[in-house]
């Protein structure tokens, strides 16, 4: 290791916990993620030869999809502020996408480059929510029933058609059934407009149900003789 990054690493009282070789079912849930980035990048790009240009723009696209999507939601209110996402807390602002660049028309070849690079993006994150999404919505059929959605459920609603790092989050206002009893669809509330979806598109967010957040802290009595 690099002795200046060693130094910053014992100054910051920093210490890295490396999992055993051969076990990458040790890192759970970023392990699975770096298993989706990866599938997703080799379907996008494969075998195909790709300018380095693009190879360092893709990458920052695909980094800025991971980083916005939200760690949670706890507010038993969906008027408050957007969830919480690791870019709101990297960069101070929840906006996922990076700054759009203008060519000049004599720029051919940095335009193409460009281009070449959005539709890998593009094709990234069509494989990432088909296939990461989903899997955060375990299904074990004729084995044990998972928990229907609720009124007052927080959700986050997959939509494939929505640009890039877009995750609404919103509240279930009301849950329709089937003749079975089952939970079919529900209707959401995502700031401020009402969508009926089925709950294939819903995965459910962990929060504090409506009037369980902290409660005020009390002062304690001060001593009398």
């Amino acid at each position: 290791m690099v002795p200046v990054l060693q130094q910053r690493l014992a100054r910051e009282k920093i210490k890295f916990n490396f999992n055993p070789p051969a076990a990458p079912h040790f890192g759970g849930v970023w392990e699975r993620e770096v298993r989706s980035v990866k599938s997703a990048l080799y379907t996008c790009v494969g075998s195909q030869p790709v300018p380095e240009e693009v190879l360092l723009t893709v990458p920052l696209e695909v980094k800025a999809i991971l980083n916005s999507k939200p760690l949670g939601y706890v507010s038993a209110d969906v008027a408050d502020m957007d969830p919480v996402t690791p870019k709101s807390l990297f960069m101070g602002w929840p906006d996922g996408s990076l700054p759009q660049v203008v060519y000049p028309e004599t720029e051919i070849l940095s335009r193409r480059c460009w281009r070449h690079s959005q539709i890998l993006a593009d094709q990234f994150w069509s494989r990432f929510i088909r296939e990461y999404l989903p899997g955060l919505q375990t299904r074990q059929k004729w084995q044990s029933s998972p928990p229907d959605l609720q009124d007052e459920t927080v959700i986050m609603l997959v939509e494939p058609q929505l640009p890039w790092a877009q995750w609404p989050v919103g509240r279930v206002v009301k849950v329709h059934r089937s003749d079975d009893g089952c939970v079919r669809s529900a209707d959401v509330n995502i700031k401020g407009h009402v969508f009926t979806r089925p709950v294939a598109r819903l995965v459910m967010l962990p929060a504090l149900p409506p009037g369980e957040e902290d409660p005020p802290p009390t002062s304690r009595p001060s001593k009398t003789d």
